[in-house]
């Protein structure tokens, strides 16, 4: 039942916080999110619909269980300082709700601001049904800060838009420049086929700078928000669809786990050390066919297989004795798991969606 959630990101003083007061038109009244040439957002800003206008304190928002912010506690009361909520009587706040972020410094490393930024973006980010990465066309600095955060958007590809804000500021030629600048920086950080939708405009209530493409700018202006219609009219679907490509990484990441359990299992004897065993097969788990029989048996894809990396770290803090084999997962009534999972990504969440399409309520 929660309403989709919008999410601004990108390097300081690109025009989020405008962006934001534009769309909502909360320019010129109290609640207007502070904006200058200087890193002014400093904190994560929720801005949800409410009967009036007001602002909610972090640690109210974290402590209330009716909001979905409560998770973030996990975050310390460093970050909860940071986090502010705006209630304001807006109809398109009625359907979705804007989170603007703080700009990325890219000379400022992250122990400085008091709490594990890229964690908190990611919390965000693995939540957003839209993502809004934005950039000034006069400061392309693509630096650390800026390719960690693309790294943390990877599998969100189709969730990301380009917004090349402050447009009017440049002449036609130069503006071109720029675009091709952006998307030179951006093409190693985004490695997918489809690059991400680009929206070339300057989002704030002021009048077009003379003598440039007024007519591009008000066509992207519209086309973002017919973008933005559709993303809250497709909520269901793209939930359902979420869920089934989480379902997925979860089905893999139980065939993976169950054969490097079946592996241990096989390798061990009598006089075996099992901790000298085990490391041997998380050390080097291609000399095993671990993923190489996963992609084997099944239909999954080399590009969904997890970082071998990351199970060196899984197995440290879950022992592999501590799982049991799937096969010995299943009972007389209640079945196996893996099967309820396959029949669950391959039956049950598409009829769902299907469902949806002819207009039934699922």
């Amino acid at each position: 039942t929660s309403k989709p959630m919008v999410l601004f990101l990108g390097p300081w003083s690109v025009g989020k916080s405008s962006m934001i007061n534009y769309l909502l038109g909360l320019d010129d009244t109290p609640y207007q999110l502070y904006t200058g040439a200087e890193p002014t957002t400093s904190e994560f800003t929720v801005i949800m619909h409410g009967p009036k206008l007001k602002t909610i304190e972090g640690i109210v928002m974290a402590a209330d269980s009716t909001r979905s912010f409560s998770p973030l506690e996990k975050f310390g009361q460093n970050f909860l300082e940071k986090l502010i909520g705006i209630e304001v009587p807006h109809k398109l706040l009625e359907r979705v709700t804007f989170v603007d972020t703080p700009g990325i410094i890219e000379n400022r490393k992250q122990q400085e601001r008091g709490y594990p930024f890229n964690d908190v973006c990611q919390w965000f980010i693995d939540r957003a049904d839209l993502i809004f990465v934005v950039f000034d066309p006069t400061k392309l600095d693509v630096g650390l800060e800026l390719e960690m955060l693309f790294r943390q958007l990877k599998g969100r590809e189709s969730q990301i838009r380009i917004i090349l804000n402050k447009a009017d500021s440049l002449a036609t030629q130069e503006l071109m420049r720029v675009y091709g600048a952006l998307f030179w920086s951006l093409a190693p950080l985004i490695n997918v086929t489809e690059p991400p939708r680009v929206y070339v405009s300057s989002f704030w209530p002021h009048d077009y700078h003379p003598e440039t493409h007024r007519d591009l700018f008000l066509k992207e202006e519209i086309s973002l928000l017919e973008d933005l219609n559709q993303v809250i009219e497709n909520r269901m679907e793209n939930k359902i669809a979420f869920i089934r490509q989480h379902a997925i990484r979860v089905r893999i990441h139980a065939l993976l786990v169950d054969r490097y359990l079946q592996t241990y299992k096989d390798k061990m004897t009598f006089f075996s050390d099992g901790e000298l065993v085990f490391r041997d097969i998380v050390e080097d788990p291609d000399r095993f066919y671990i993923f190489k029989s996963i992609l084997a048996k099944t239909n999954v894809s080399k590009f969904d297989l997890p970082n071998r990396e990351a199970y060196k770290d899984f197995f440290g803090i879950n022992p592999i004795t501590s799982f049991k084999l799937l096969s010995q997962q299943c009972s007389y009534m209640g079945g196996c798991f893996l099967e309820k999972i396959e029949k669950a990504i391959t039956r049950e969440l598409p009829d769902l969606l299907g469902s949806i399409g002819l207009g039934k309520k699922p």
